[in-house]
């Protein structure tokens, strides 16, 4: 099926201005000034009035749950895909958590064949908190180079729940890591978890300074926990490293005042990115700040934040958006996704000059139209 997106005003992020967006199957295959030639072959969307961004990566969100530090009964449920279209996310990559025992790496291969299959792109790291790796083969390389899906590994530092890993425990990973990335034709990254122990990055510095190794394979998230940690992690994307920065959990405050202070201080925009860590279990409290159970972290708030940089932070769309789509496609190494050129995937989020999502295209399909949800999962029926 042949679409003809017409009139948008383009943000691919960088602003191309007015243009039409033909798209065959799961692609981009022209964008002109005027496509009205192939108006009888295709199925017209008018965009008129409407600014067209690349599909949102979401790089850090628990698709099959989390949690469960206060018993199984605090296990966070599964995300579903209606979830992540009315959001404009088109593109994920998820992982597992403190836990890798009742969440099973297996399940979480399987739920991401399951959303790819239902009209996203999804993508999984292997690995846990811990050291002792879990993973589909017998190895992070055997996964690297066997298993479609599997982008990286996940370990955790500087937190309680970690393993305590040494530099030489993280780069033997980080080699692991590489050489199945060379072998199978993917970027690869050790994407680690921070806590707010004193130690906060060192380890990390240690990798870059100490063993010389690529810090384009070194992704750190939920580095604005504490200001203390982003103040680290602002030296870090200053050596040439990607920060991650989580906008539903793990902030001391608004995620978009982070970047905000980030690029005060000399921060390239093109070295930050946003994650939600979406389902992960969060403590719920009362007015008096007591805790009264659980809840899960929320799955939207990358748009929100990113939208608040707009408007709150003067930073315009074409930089802004960076964060949610150029950038964490250069960090997974997806080579066809977070751009809207020809041959890129045909990943696109339509927005009203307010910036209120409106409709949402994912591998071509029109997933979200007039912000009603259109396709949706198997069992959201």
């Amino acid at each position: 099926m042949i679409k003809l997106i017409k009139h948008t005003e383009l943000y691919s992020p960088e602003h191309k201005g007015q243009k039409d967006i033909l798209i065959a199957g799961q692609q981009i295959v022209a964008i002109e000034d005027d496509l009205s030639r192939f108006e009888n072959d295709a199925e017209v969307f008018d965009a008129q009035g409407k600014i067209t961004t690349p599909g949102l990566i979401d790089q850090h969100i628990h698709v099959i749950g989390a949690g469960g530090k206060d018993g199984f009964a605090s296990m966070t449920p599964e995300v579903s895909l209606s979830d992540l279209i009315s959001c404009g996310t088109t593109t994920i990559c998820s992982l597992l958590g403190t836990d890798g025992t009742a969440r099973n790496i297996r399940s979480l291969y399987a739920k991401v064949k399951g959303l790819d299959q239902e009209g996203i792109s999804a993508y999984m790291f292997s690995g846990y908190y811990g050291m002792d790796t879990v993973t589909i083969t017998d190895s992070i390389q055997g996964d690297m180079i066997f298993i479609d899906k599997v982008l990286g590994c996940k370990i955790a530092i500087s937190d309680i729940r970690s393993s305590y890993p040494s530099a030489t425990d993280l780069v033997r990973k980080l080699r692991d890591i590489r050489v199945g990335g060379m072998i199978g034709n993917k970027k690869g990254v050790l994407h680690i978890h921070l806590g707010s122990l004193p130690s906060k990055m060192d380890v990390l510095f240690e990798l870059v300074e100490k063993f010389h190794f690529p810090i384009e394979h070194i992704s750190p998230t939920h580095v604005g926990r504490t200001k203390e940690l982003f103040d680290q992690a602002i030296a870090f994307a200053k050596l040439g490293g990607m920060i991650d920065i989580t906008t539903g959990a793990s902030k001391y405050t608004d995620p978009y005042k982070s970047v905000l202070y980030a690029l005060d201080e000399g921060v390239s925009i093109d070295l930050m990115t946003f994650s939600t860590d979406g389902h992960a279990g969060l403590t719920k409290f009362n007015e008096a700040g007591e805790a009264i159970g659980v809840r899960k972290a929320p799955i939207h708030t990358n748009l929100e934040e990113t939208i608040a940089l707009v408007k709150d932070g003067g930073i315009p769309i074409s930089e802004a958006f960076k964060l949610i789509t150029t950038n964490p496609a250069k960090n997974l190494g997806l080579k066809h996704k977070g751009k809207l050129e020809v041959g890129y995937d045909a990943d696109l989020c339509c927005f009203n000059k307010d910036l209120e999502l409106i409709d949402v295209f994912a591998k071509g399909k029109h997933m979200m139209k007039n912000q009603i949800i259109k396709v949706k999962g198997n069992f959201e029926q």
